[in-house]
């Protein structure tokens, strides 16, 4: 059973069909269905031709937009909304348009179509095929820049946190970076989906709509613009925690180096003089060990002398 089935009329006013027919007497005939509906595959199979009703049930699916039969094979992704699911995992929609037909089947909820749904239920609804591809590619579209907004807010503070040196890596960065790929992954063929979709000359998509879809097809580009740079800045700042972190491995290395460049020639030394064979000097000296104490110490001095002359420390 579909979610819902509306007749949609020129003034946006619905009706809920009591008939089963593909087309009513409204505008159009919207159709919707979730994907796991067992009753899906032989209602596609049997109402419309196997290239349409493939293309909605497949289980996997990319951005596309094809022309069929004067008919619009059109497939779409949005951010995911669902509670408990990431963002970046990204929800589809797929749809088949003719002037008077209107299916679009889901997986998981996809919230720009409830809303439409909504305003189907208020009778309110977009007054035409055209009109609901542009309600809806326009709420996908804000959501994702809404989202790239986010994801660079992110960035910005962690670019500010980079002008302290001991500051710690962020531990969302690597996420956050496999994010924006993801993200990239599926937006790079939406808008060239949006971009032929607001190209095409057909009576189903008249002036007016392919204007606005020209506009949401030129936000998606700069989306994905923006995701590219996004991804760049967040390299950035890795490579940058990564220097820092060596930069302090380096240093401390370091002083441990002149540490054990100060102390080998005292450790040799103590350890000379710390046999325990006859013949030692000084052992019945009572100045001995305080002679001794002094001419490393002084020996300390000349060796730290000798490290700065030669610009070690």
């Amino acid at each position: 059973m579909p979610i819902c089935v509306f007749d949609i009329f020129a003034d946006g006013t619905t009706s809920v069909p009591t008939d089963t027919n593909l087309t009513g007497p409204g505008e159009y005939r919207w159709w919707h269905f979730d994907l796991t509906d067992e009753m899906l595959e032989p209602w596609a199979r049997e109402q419309l031709h196997e290239i349409p009703a493939g293309s909605l049930i497949q289980k996997q699916t990319r951005p596309r937009c094809d022309l069929f039969n004067g008919g619009l094979i059109l497939n779409l992704r949005g951010i995911n909304m669902n509670a408990g699911q990431a963002a970046d995992e990204m929800v589809s929609v797929r749809m088949f348009i003719q002037s008077n037909l209107l299916i679009t089947v889901r997986r998981k909820k996809v919230f720009a179509i409830d809303t439409i749904r909504q305003s189907a239920v208020a009778q309110n609804a977009p007054t035409s095929p055209a009109k609901f591809i542009e309600a809806l590619v326009s709420r996908l579209t804000r959501r994702v820049q809404e989202h790239v907004e986010s994801i660079d807010a992110q960035a910005e503070f962690f670019e500010i946190d980079l002008e302290d040196k001991e500051t710690p890596m962020p531990h969302e960065l690597p996420e956050i970076r496999r994010s924006v790929i993801r993200l990239r992954r599926y937006l790079d063929p939406q808008r060239a989906a949006l971009s032929k979709l607001a190209a095409l000359d057909i009576p189903l998509i008249p002036q007016d709509s392919q204007l606005e879809l020209h506009e949401q097809a030129n936000s998606a580009l700069i989306a994905v613009e923006e995701l590219d740079e996004l991804r760049e800045r967040l390299v950035s700042v890795q490579e940058e925690h990564d220097a820092n972190v060596a930069q302090r491995q380096a240093r401390h290395g370091y002083v441990l180096s002149v540490a054990a460049a100060l102390f080998l020639p005292l450790g040799f030394i103590t350890g000379l003089f710390g046999v325990n064979v006859g013949g030692m000097p000084g052992t019945g000296h009572p100045w001995a060990f305080a002679f001794l104490c002094l001419g490393m110490v002084v020996l300390a001095a000349l060796m730290f002398a000798l490290l700065r002359k030669l610009r070690w420390i």
